[in-house]
């Protein structure tokens, strides 16, 4: 027996077919927009619809992706501009290194001057007679004598060289402040015996020491001979 379906109603297909998804609500509002206005609205609201997801949905930042203002990937999706804190960071390490290159280059700076000022001394002699004077005075407690001892320091040495550390004898070649003879004497107390009066000064005294016990007894020995 056959059954006739009814005159003009369509046949049905046999078998279980899935039931086609229904449009989502971001398509059926931007289908009723149209397109009387262009396509501009719809464009707009699937652009912020865009704008939502990406922003809720954290994906930006959780890439931790810093791409400049203005730029596009490579797939042709607009990125964020680089953070106000971003830049601040930059700048602040910039300037960082820069303050640190400053600060080496004049510790450099200022090492190659005193290297320099310390040559110097070795190969200029150095004449001043007022701050031997004073350097030998601040030595004197250190051989076992007072100040009362300065006074007669000050005559011998005046009658020797005049406080002056290029001092030469023309005759003998006797040198310096305390006139060592031969001058390379003072060599013991320093390299720089001809340029440097502390060096010498640090000499004589130990020679007054040594020979005559204190600069009063050296000066009445130089009165006597001449010499001392």
């Amino acid at each position: 027996m056959s059954i006739t379906m009814p005159t003009g109603a369509p046949a049905r297909q046999r078998g279980r077919h899935r039931a086609a998804t229904p449009p989502s609500r971001l398509a059926r509002i931007t289908a009723g927009l149209g397109t009387a206005t262009g396509g501009r609205y719809r464009n707009a609201v699937v652009a912020a619809s865009l704008g939502l997801v990406a922003v809720g949905g954290g994906a930006a930042a959780s890439t931790g992706h810093i791409s400049p203002a203005g730029s596009t990937e490579a797939n042709g999706t607009a990125t964020a501009p680089i953070s106000a804190t971003a830049d601040a960071k930059l700048d602040f390490d910039r300037s960082t290194v820069a303050s640190i290159s400053k600060a080496q280059a004049d510790q450099q700076a200022q090492a190659a001057a005193a290297a320099a000022k310390a040559e110097l001394l070795k190969t200029q002699p150095v004449n001043d007679p007022s701050g031997a004077q004073a350097y030998a005075s601040s030595q004197l407690a250190k051989f076992g004598w007072g100040q009362d001892q300065m006074q007669a320091l000050v005559k011998l040495w005046n009658l020797e060289s005049d406080w002056t550390t290029t001092a030469t004898n023309s005759s003998s070649g006797a040198y310096g402040i305390a006139q060592a003879l031969p001058g390379n004497k003072m060599a013991s107390a320093g390299d720089d015996w001809q340029t440097n009066y502390r060096t010498q000064i640090d000499w004589g005294l130990g020679y007054i020491k040594d020979r005559y016990g204190s600069p009063a007894n050296a000066l009445t020995f130089h009165y006597a001979s001449g010499w001392y």
